[in-house]
């Protein structure tokens, strides 16, 4: 038997991507861990840990598969790779030549290797590449470009050096990036204050110095009276409001009625507590992180909850700063060169897009648009018709409110593809599901991380596939091949092998592939490059309070605060959210996970919970405020004070219903499934659903089974 041999690589468990070391023996991966040479120092979370139960599970899709049956029915034949690709290259070509490059449609979850995907979407000639991220962080992102002219991933968290922590919609320590993790906490060993506005008490509100439980959807109220206090007791930075606020009078007479007292009736915390917060933070500045959000995608002022943390961090002079949220650093920005794209191979479509981002929607970011409107025009073939989608690992059937409604959106398709290594509804549905190796078995592109430290990073195959699967790359070159003929330039995705895909990358860099053996990245700095931000990207060159951009399309971003609706007679609004050992729903068919936590429950104050007579472990039955005779699903309670009353949570990726996955099948509630009317429910400001203003009904199940 062979010693074991050391891989370094990039899990593959959810969307962060933390860099790993796998240990392998007889080309069998035996152990995983984070890679000790990076932040994670060695940690990894339980998902993470899980992975090789990922690649040895065969309730996944372990050959293509082409449907025999109607959508969703279940039925398929085996086929081969070749066949399978000839299949998909067909039935494109068909879409094409009737209807145009520009009718194809590809959806994703985004991160670092999407260079490859966005250059065959390119090389079919449609400008239609997506990502998750309506139903996700597509607030957060406008609000950074409205204030700042820069994205969200363009300034880093600073956290271990930061003196005061402030979480809002960011519950960090479930929602588990690893090396944040471990920020977060060598902070709090440094003296650093935690504090946490939330509508439940999560792990992450366990750690916290001050923790806020504030009414469901009254998140703007809490930001706009932290403003309010920092301009009326002059709490701000002076100096940081004349250089990089033009608009501040106009801010302070905004904020002016927001004070703290009116917030108090409004979130239900008290004014002293707000006051006390503000000089808190002000005491911090400007080594203050106000995080302005990760899933953002929550009620209808979600966009207007992130600007405003963002304009709390402006007046702390936190933007650009040390133990705040510094600029991130490219290549570029240090004197080095970056990776070549591979988008560069192809030019870019000059089509517009068909969720209207960029030209009806002029103030969103048009590199990865808004899915959700995508639709729309799948369903009503404005402003063309859109008769192709490809989901590559991406389940907008669990992702998206309204399951139903949006099949009945797919029913214009012509073809619906899946490249996924787990099954899935969108997967079950579909017209071609192509199996993707499990990221153990695969390698992907190099891919360039922005930081304080830029680096590139690649992923390397740690294992041989156990099952006929293959890695992204070697399907789309598969394809690019087959589309030569009809796609111009498609020719030029054509690639043979991985290793001249990366050659191709690391031209012009200064970086040698053999570099990656040491660590599994390349350091392009020595240490931490702090950068002072002489202007900023937006119409004035200065951080915005009033954004030009957004008022060019008539949307004024200091908009005056609106109370959210309060639940019907007995019914809660809905709330969900994420866990250390679960990665929305396509972990929670895996062995060792499912183990750790076979299904959600629902939590219900303790209040509310007597109310209906329910006590903790009852079963449940929740159904849509808007339709209480179509229930979603029973489910346990967790009667707890640890939650608003007027609200009902759960964890999301649950109450799967495939017959194929028999760990996770029934097993919890589907919360997506409880928002009737939700893809047609946004936050038009900032383009993310508004997944939680939505309402439900509950009834208590006796022992017979029977509803009361």
């Amino acid at each position: 038997m062979e010693e074991n041999q050391a891989v370094y690589s990039v899990c593959g468990m959810c969307s962060v991507r933390c860099p790993i070391m796998v240990e392998k023996r007889d080309n069998k991966a035996v152990w995983i861990q984070g890679n000790p040479h990076s932040a994670l120092k060695g940690a990894l979370c339980a998902r993470g840990a899980a992975g090789m139960e990922l690649e040895y599970d065969t309730e996944r899709p372990v050959t293509p598969l082409i449907r025999t049956g109607e959508r969703g029915e279940g039925k398929w034949r085996e086929a081969s790779w070749d066949e399978a690709l000839d299949y998909v290259a067909d039935n494109l070509k068909k879409v094409i030549a009737e209807h145009g490059g520009r009718s194809v449609l590809w959806s994703d979850r985004g991160g670092p290797f999407v260079d490859l995907h966005q250059a065959f979407v390119r090389g079919l000639g449609s400008p239609n590449y997506c990502n998750h991220d309506a139903s996700c962080a597509r607030n957060v992102q406008h609000a950074a470009q409205s204030v700042m002219g820069l994205g969200r991933k363009q300034v880093a968290y600073d956290l271990k050096n930061c003196r005061h922590i402030i979480l809002q919609t960011r519950n960090i320590l479930e929602a588990i990036n690893v090396a944040e993790c471990n920020g977060v906490m060598d902070a709090l060993d440094s003296g650093c204050k935690l504090s946490v506005i939330d509508i439940r008490a999560s792990v992450s509100a366990s750690k916290a110095d001050n923790f806020y439980m504030v009414r469901p959807g009254t998140d703007y109220a809490f930001t706009l009276a932290v403003n309010n206090q920092l301009i009326a007791l002059a709490l701000y930075n002076k100096e940081s409001g004349a250089n990089y606020v033009p608009d501040f009078d106009e801010l302070a007479a905004f904020v002016k009625p927001y004070a703290p007292r009116w917030a108090e009736k409004e979130t239900g915390i008290s004014a002293a507590r707000i006051t006390e917060l503000a000089q808190q933070v002000a005491e911090a500045a400007p080594a203050v992180i106000w995080h302005p959000g990760w899933m953002v995608a929550r009620y209808d002022d979600s966009f207007f909850v992130c600007r405003t943390a963002y304009i709390i961090n402006a007046l702390l002079g936190a933007i650009g700063t040390k133990g705040g949220l510094p600029l991130i650093n490219t290549p570029g920005d240090i004197g080095r060169k970056g990776l070549t794209k591979l988008a560069a191979l192809l030019p870019k479509p000059d089509e517009k897009r068909a969720d209207g981002v960029g030209w009806k929607h002029p103030q969103f970011d048009a590199g990865p648009g808004l899915v959700n409107l995508a639709y729309d025009a799948i369903e009503t073939g404005d402003p063309y018709p859109v008769k192709a989608y490809l989901c590559f690992r991406h389940d907008p059937l669990m992702a998206m409110p309204d399951p139903e409604a949006l099949k009945r959106k797919w029913d214009g398709l012509d073809f619906l593809v899946s490249v996924t290594f787990s099954w899935s509804d969108t997967a079950w549905h579909s017209d071609v599901v192509l199996p993707l190796s499990p990221y153990l078995s695969r390698e992907s592109i190099i891919a360039a991380k922005a930081g304080l430290k830029p680096q590139f990073f690649v992923r390397k195959r740690a294992m041989q596939p156990t099952q006929n699967t293959r890695a992204d790359w070697e399907i789309l070159c598969g394809l690019a091949k087959r589309l030569a003929d009809t796609c111009p330039g498609m020719e030029k995705l054509a690639f043979n092998s991985i290793e001249d895909i990366w050659k191709y990358q690391l031209q012009n860099t200064g970086v040698e592939l053999e570099e990656f053996s040491a660590k599994g990245f390349v350091e392009l700095a020595d240490k931490p490059v702090y950068r002072t931000p002489e202007s900023f990207p937006t119409p004035s060159g200065k951080l915005e309070m009033v954004s030009g951009k957004w008022s060019g399309a008539g949307i004024h971003t200091l908009k005056p605060y609106e109370a959210p609706a309060a639940p019907p007679e007995g019914a809660y609004r809905i709330a969900f959210g994420r866990v250390g050992v679960h990665t929305q729903g396509h972990t929670v068919n895996n062995p060792l996970l499912h183990e750790q936590m076979p299904e959600n429950v629902a939590w219900i104050h303790t209040s509310r919970a007597a109310a209906h007579g329910i006590s903790n472990g009852d079963m449940i039955e929740i159904a849509p405020a808007a339709s209480p005779a179509t229930p979603a699903g029973r489910m346990k309670a967790f009667v707890t004070d640890c939650i608003h009353p007027e609200a009902l949570f759960m964890v999301h990726g649950f109450g799967h219903r495939l017959p194929v996955e028999s760990r996770a099948r029934g097993c919890g509630v589907a919360d997506q499934e409880l928002m009737p009317g939700g893809l047609d429910r946004y936050d038009q400001a900032g383009g993310g659903l508004s997944l939680q203003e939505h309402f439900v009904v509950i009834s208590k199940v006796d022992q017979d089974g029977k509803t009361a």
